[in-house]
């Protein structure tokens, strides 16, 4: 395939041969018939999403979403709750506690008492179920109080399956220029790797590709020397730590320091770095996979939600870079955004200290599969996962939005919207 005319950052308006789906050339005037007229738009490294879930997103689409933004309170959650027929399931994502108070089975028996209902927390931790959904399930005699902490690998084989449109998800992330996925599910289910694999873009599966995804939650979260025992019989992979608290990034630190950090370890969310920890991260090596648009999207429930010692540290951007810790972003969808554009926007937008540049918020998304915090380039021999735009670069960054993008394509194969 050769691209002919196309802006490259730093090479000016040139064309692009592509062979056997990797780059073969890049020079202006490039010999032969063109396949693709870039027109002058820019030509990007692939967008890769380096966090995210992507059976619960495609999920999405047979969800009802009952989070703040999008149900009136508990009235409004009653409403979507009880659209459709009668005794169907309901499968409900995105709730937090501003909408209808703390739940458990009681409480969603009195909001929606005549149909199975099973209702995620935004954080993607807990489902509660009411009373009908733990009987159709089985589970009465067991359920308590209908809530499921961490609860995906128990419930998957008692509540029924939802469709899964992962073509269909695949073509709409082209569309955002998206070429590429980490999959970041703590407990992925039997066979993930080959259901993922309809998707055209370049996938790394945790639990199936390294690194080894390691989830750390308060309740139960080991002694630094029992993790290191753990990541230290993991090597020589890399491990990816789950880290959404102060405490659970002190232990992973001191782990890795103990085991010895391996290229490729990773820090998912980073969602409290507190700046003394910040030249300790460095010296690690690890990079830190940010959600930077997290305090933008929930800015409001983070002021009510997160401890006043703790807000100066949510989801450092600009500061790690700064200091020199490797840095990507993952969307973390459905729990954030699904698009990558969206979360460079609001990584801009940020006013507590830790907005970057619309340049240093795309290259979040344009590391390397396997080094997130290794921006790729388009020199000869690189693998031809592109991006086309429609526009130059600098118009690009002035919008941050999918609407520049014209054409992805993995591994010089287009992906048809």
């Amino acid at each position: 395939m050769l691209i002919r005319d196309v802006e490259i950052e730093g090479r000016g308006r040139v064309d692009v041969r592509v062979t056997g789906g990797r780059i073969a050339a890049v020079g202006p005037r490039l010999a032969g018939p063109a396949d693709v007229d870039g027109r002058g738009g820019a030509l990007l490294p692939g967008l890769h999403d380096h966090h995210i879930h992507l059976a619960a997103l495609a999920a999405e689409a047979s969800s009802v979403r009952v989070g703040p933004a999008d149900v009136g309170g508990r009235d409004g959650m009653a409403a979507a709750l009880r659209a459709g027929a009668p005794g169907q399931w309901v499968r409900a994502t995105g709730y937090h506690e501003s909408v209808a108070g703390d739940l458990d089975r009681w409480a969603l028996d009195a909001i929606v008492p005549d149909r199975p209902v099973r209702v995620q927390h935004r954080t993607g931790a807990l489902w509660i179920l009411n009373s009908a959904a733990l009987w159709a399930a089985g589970l009465d005699s067991g359920g308590g109080d209908g809530c499921f902490w961490r609860g995906d690998e128990r419930l998957r084989s008692f509540v029924p399956p939802v469709p899964l449109d992962l073509a269909g998800l695949g073509r709409r992330a082209a569309r955002l220029g998206v070429t590429g996925f980490t999959n970041a599910d703590p407990y992925p289910a039997a066979g993930l790797g080959q259901m993922l694999s309809v998707l055209p873009q370049r996938l790394v599966v945790m639990g199936v590709d390294p690194p080894v995804k390691l989830m750390l939650d308060d309740p139960v979260l080991p002694t630094p020397a029992d993790l290191a025992a753990t990541v230290a019989g993991l090597r020589p992979r890399p491990v990816a730590v789950h880290c959404v608290t102060r405490v659970q990034l002190i232990v992973t630190l001191l782990a890795l320091q103990e085991a010895g950090p391996a290229e490729g370890d990773r820090i998912e969310h980073g969602a409290v770095i507190p700046a003394e920890t910040v030249p300790w991260l460095r010296r690690l090596g690890v990079t830190v996979i940010t959600q930077p648009h997290f305090p933008v999207e929930r800015g409001d429930t983070y002021a009510t939600d997160v401890h006043v010692d703790d807000r100066p540290h949510l989801y450092r951007c600009r500061s790690l870079a700064e200091a020199g810790v490797p840095v990507a972003a993952g969307t973390d969808a459905p729990y954030g955004t699904h698009d990558p554009w969206a979360a460079m926007r609001a990584a801009v937008a940020r006013h507590d200290g830790e907005g970057v540049t619309p340049r240093a918020a795309l290259r979040l998304f344009l590391g390397s599969p396997r080094r997130p915090g290794r921006v790729r380039s388009l020199t000869v021999g690189a693998e031809a996962d592109l991006c086309l735009l429609h526009v130059p670069l600098h118009e690009a960054l002035d919008a941050l939005s999918a609407d520049v993008v014209r054409a992805a394509y993995v591994g010089g194969r287009p992906v048809v919207p």
